[in-house]
């Protein structure tokens, strides 16, 4: 079900969203366990169209609750700035839902990982490459699929 955003007026271009999910270097991974406890997980990712790839260990409680519920939420904040004199924050974010799972092919987790490496060590591609066929057996690899992504941001004089 999808919620109107309350400041509708603050909400970015869809441009806008998808370009601030592509530039912010890290975001928080929500999920819901069998406990009904809120969990959320601070992780780098990559985006690939309408999919987020994260990678890292392949248990714990992040699989835990993923097993339980594959429907996730996703939240990056790019640039802020505070407004200590009105007492308010200019700032820009993304909150991306969709659901979970983990990759299971070697081809899609290859190219996971390659997305990672472009991202996070360009300077360093062609060893990045080589241990991305090395390690694509050993490492796991979630994909969301973006159901919603909305992106708000509030600026002053066109600033943040």
């Amino acid at each position: 079900m999808k919620h109107p955003m309350r400041r509708a007026d603050r909400q970015l271009p869809e441009e806008s969203t998808v370009r601030l999910l592509e530039e912010a270097e890290y975001g928080v991974l929500s999920t819901c366990g069998p406990d009904n406890i809120p969990y959320g997980i601070p992780l780098s990712y990559a985006i690939d169209g309408r999919k987020l790839y994260f990678h890292g260990a392949c248990e714990g409680r992040k699989h835990e609750n993923i097993a339980y519920c594959n429907r996730v939420s996703f939240c990056v904040v790019g640039r802020t700035h505070p407004l200590a004199d009105v007492f308010s924050t200019n700032y820009e974010s993304v909150i991306a839902s969709g659901a979970i799972h983990i990759c299971r092919e070697r081809d899609e987790k290859i190219r996971a990982l390659r997305l990672l490496i472009d991202k996070y060590a360009p300077e360093n591609m062609e060893n990045g490459y080589r241990y991305a066929e090395y390690a694509a057996d050993n490492v796991c690899i979630l994909c969301m699929e973006l159901s919603e992504i909305i992106g708000k941001s509030r600026t002053s004089n066109g600033q943040i």
